[in-house]
């Protein structure tokens, strides 16, 4: 009989220092507080080790199911005005001088010149 790794002359070597150290009426206490203990401890790995086998094989169907590959619907392509941004804004032509250093469009300069 091995318990933890713990054999029966350990066992009883144990027992028989707990019935020194907390006396014969503590000693049915403590033990029945441990035995709660321990199997409060049991249920709460079995609820850890449920949950995870649970999880477990919701990976394992999620892996293992078939995809589905589809296509996704083409966006309807709208025509839109170009981007008031991304067009470039229009230089004037520069005006040229005539040869009395005038605009054409302007009106000509007066001179002194008798007429």
């Amino acid at each position: 009989m091995n318990v933890f790794g713990v054999g029966l002359p350990e066992m009883a070597l144990i027992m028989v220092l707990a019935l020194l150290v907390f006396g014969p009426k503590k000693l049915p206490e403590i033990g029945r507080s441990m035995g709660k203990a321990i199997k409060g401890f049991q249920e709460a790995s079995k609820e850890f080790e449920e949950e995870f086998k649970k999880e477990a094989q919701q990976i394992e169907k999620a892996v293992t199911a078939p995809m589905k590959a589809s296509l996704e619907p083409e966006s309807p392509k709208v025509l839109t005005p170009p981007e008031v941004a991304a067009v470039e804004p229009e230089v004037a032509p520069l005006e040229s001088s005539d040869a009395n250093g005038s605009s054409p469009g302007a009106e000509p300069a007066e001179t002194d010149s008798p007429a």
